[in-house]
């Protein structure tokens, strides 16, 4: 394969890779540094210290400073879009013509200046502006919600108009259905991910698991939905784990004995935690994008119970056990604690995971598609 420079625009520092976005951009950049990759490196800095280690994959690495002033709360730009604008950033994209990673729409502002001949692939990891509405449908602040609801309409305009150039990398199969219709040259590019191979152990387990972030709306709408519907009504353990837990959650958590949190795990001790669940009872109430936690808990856990709305669309379906009732989740809670974990089921995953969400042979899809630009 033909060894390419690639600038990456990332829109934020993507080390350490702790959180679903950062996590698709590093191992991203690891993949394509696999296949022979230069990577020239655009980061903006805001809640993130400067890596080091991004030098290992990277030729080159530059940071810009995140503009959130007011004024660009009032652009008719998306805020997200408008604060990631950067002159710098122009300028070292057009000392040469190289193809050019955007990563999400957020990094975006400079693309219309950029002349048509250049390749470009747009990375989307969301559908924004439904992501953005949904944030506002749970937000209770008013003046937040009033913010997402804005931008949801800035960002439903705005993808309409830039994601038309170049091409798309998609991020899961309803996304891409989507995006096809904005952009005809859109491509399936699952999420990339820390895991090389499936470590998850047969036989039992030891508890159920939820993990992920645990100060984000999503996920602590989802906790509490688990400690009122299922708790009280389920003897086996429960275990919550993830960054900086909100209080709210803390205090009713420590009402159940069957009940613990796990705040701040390392992330070794979260791949263990995974590792020694029996189940990984993963619950969102938002349709948005591929979750990076149900990959991990695949290619770590045992058995994995979701409801509809985290795997529609993934291609994961069938990986799973699926759920979308109380008692339809205490019923498999029920069922599942008193099966082995068996090697049919692990062989499955290993065929189908190797095949959908393979880092390498992503990487090579990126590749081909930024010396075609058309479909590989």
């Amino acid at each position: 394969m033909q060894i390419k420079k690639i600038h990456i625009v990332s829109f934020t520092i993507p080390y350490p890779p702790n959180y679903g976005g950062v996590i698709d951009v590093f191992y991203k950049i690891k993949a394509l540094w696999e296949n022979q990759a230069e990577i020239i490196l655009h980061c903006f800095e805001y809640d993130r210290e400067k890596a080091e280690v991004l030098l290992k994959y990277c030729k080159q690495v530059y940071y810009y400073p995140r503009k959130k002033s007011f004024t660009n709360f009032l652009s008719v730009t998306p805020f997200i879009v408008k604060s990631r604008s950067s002159n710098e950033l122009f300028k070292n994209l057009m000392n040469d013509d190289y193809p050019i990673i955007f990563e999400g729409v957020h990094t975006t502002y400079c693309l219309p200046q950029i002349k048509n001949n250049r390749k470009i692939i747009i990375r989307t990891h969301n559908i924004e502006h439904n992501y953005y509405r949904l944030l506002a449908k749970k937000e209770m602040n008013f003046f937040k919600k009033i913010y997402y609801l804005t931008e949801a309409l800035k960002l439903k305009f705005y993808e309409t108009t830039v994601l038309a150039k170049g091409s798309l990398a998609t991020i899961s199969p309803g996304d891409q259905s989507y995006f096809i219709n904005i952009n005809p040259n859109s491509f399936l590019v699952p999420a990339f991910h820390s895991n090389k191979k499936v470590t998850a152990q047969t036989g039992f387990g030891k508890y159920i698991l939820f993990h992920g972030n645990l100060s984000v709306n999503e996920n602590i709408q989802a906790v509490h939905y688990i400690i009122k519907n299922l708790c009280p009504k389920v003897d086996y353990k429960f275990v919550f784990a993830g960054k900086d837990p909100a209080k709210s959650l803390i205090k009713r958590v420590s009402k159940y004995k069957n009940a613990q949190i796990i705040a701040n795990p390392s992330n070794s001790e979260m791949d263990q935690l995974i590792n020694d669940a029996h189940i990984n009872l993963l619950i969102t109430f938002q349709d948005t994008g591929i979750k990076l936690k149900l990959i991990n808990a695949l290619f770590k856990g045992r058995f994995c119970l979701v409801n509809n709305l985290m795997v529609n669309n993934t291609g994961l379906e069938q990986l799973t056990e699926i759920a979308d009732h109380a008692a339809n989740f205490i019923k498999q809670i029920n069922y599942l604690m008193q099966q082995p974990y068996g090697e049919n089921e692990l062989n499955k995953r290993e065929q189908i995971l190797l095949k959908i969400v393979n880092n390498n042979l992503n990487a090579q899809k990126i590749i081909t598609l930024l010396q075609s630009n058309d479909q590989p």
